[in-house]
């Protein structure tokens, strides 16, 4: 599927991996519906992307702000082609630490922004999608693209909330993409490793460079546009399907 004249859901796409996408998508020649809850940050990259560009301000976890929020979209831009689900959290958390076992509300929102928000806006998308004609020779009508990380497979010391989302993620890929391939819909994964996102430039240089050395090669961290380019390719070849890709540079997380 080409991305020309395509319209985009990008979850997250005020910032880092879902502002690179968004970025990406539109020089290709799409039209871009970003969803977050930093106002300000999603209205500057929608005024940077132009006018066919939209600001939307959604919590992915919640029926009637994502339910709203595609409904705009639709009297915006007429129809949904692609949905990226980048919106997450990932603040750790050991099971049991000083202070006594992990909050269970906090475990619950971990996996309900994570897992329920990106389950909860593609099925809405999909929804739309599933009503256009196709738009390639294959029957194809849309493409998803969730976000996982290699905590689904490898999680760290204090992650069990987040790995435990993640994994969830990994987990329903493939089902989703065997519920929606009459509809010809297709449904990938990408799952990041270390990307040098704003929340990895917050840290220390020798932390960084710290956390570069454990990349199996190239050793650094990964861009986020090289993750942008995952997604692209994923929607142009209409053979990736059901599937989780890692973007990692072979990196196999250690316990900490």
């Amino acid at each position: 599927m080409e991305l020309e004249g395509k319209i985009a859901v990008v979850t997250g796409g005020a910032s880092g991996l879902g502002a690179a996408t968004a970025r990406r998508f539109a020089a290709q020649g799409a039209r871009i519906a970003i969803f977050d809850l930093n106002d300000e940050l999603g209205a500057d990259v929608a005024a940077e992307l132009g006018d066919g560009a939209s600001y939307h301000t959604v919590n992915v976890a919640d029926e009637e702000s994502v339910s709203a929020a595609i409904a705009e979209v639709m009297a915006a831009h007429g129809d949904i082609h692609i949905c990226c689900n980048y919106a997450g959290i990932g603040t750790p958390g050991r099971t049991l630490g000083r202070n006594g076992p992990l909050p269970l509300e906090y475990f619950k929102r971990v996996l309900d922004i994570n897992l329920v928000g990106t389950f909860n806006v593609t099925r809405l998308a999909v929804q739309e999608m599933a009503k256009h004609d196709p738009v390639t020779e294959d029957g194809c009508r849309g493409v998803v693209i969730n976000t996982a990380s290699v905590a689904a497979y490898e999680g760290q010391i204090g992650q069990a909330a987040y790995s435990a989302s993640k994994g969830g993620v990994v987990g329903m890929t493939l089902p989703i993409a065997r519920d929606l391939a009459s509809f010809g819909i297709r449904v990938n994964t990408i799952v990041p490793g270390l990307i040098d996102t704003p929340m990895m430039a917050g840290l220390p240089e020798p932390a960084r460079q710290s956390l570069a050395a454990t990349v199996l090669f190239p050793k650094r961290l990964g861009q986020a546009d090289e993750i942008a380019k995952v997604a692209q390719q994923i929607v142009e070849n209409d053979y990736i399907n059901g599937e989780c890709i890692r973007m990692d540079g072979g990196i196999r997380m250690q316990p900490k």
